[in-house]
């Protein structure tokens, strides 16, 4: 018997047609969360265009939130980058107070 068979599902709605997934034990609410996000989208796309087949709504939201995701994640690096020059500044301006030997008066 393969792995897959003694993993738990979950049950998920997308465009309200349900679907069955093995996940991860434990994994399930992040499963769960996860199909609520992409059923949002995909209302959304769905509402903007009824003629749209559910390939295509899918299609769409995982293009748009891919987007996102990249978004989120340039976001992310650039502060990464602000703090790391911050703390560049911050180090160099407490090595410019500190006296030459390192050791602080008490």
């Amino acid at each position: 018997m393969s792995d897959d068979a003694s993993r738990p599902t979950a049950e998920i709605t997308l465009l309200g047609r349900h679907y069955v997934f093995a996940c991860n034990p434990g994994e399930e609410h992040k499963l769960d969360r996860a199909a609520r996000y992409l059923d949002r989208a995909m209302l959304g796309i769905h509402s903007q265009n009824t003629l749209l087949g559910s390939e295509r709504v899918a299609l769409m939201a995982a293009l748009n939130i891919a987007h996102e995701l990249l978004e989120v994640l340039e976001e992310r690096r650039s502060g990464e980058q602000d703090l790391n020059r911050l703390s560049e500044r911050l180090e160099r301006a407490l090595a410019n107070t500190l006296p030459p030997d390192g050791v602080t008066a008490e």
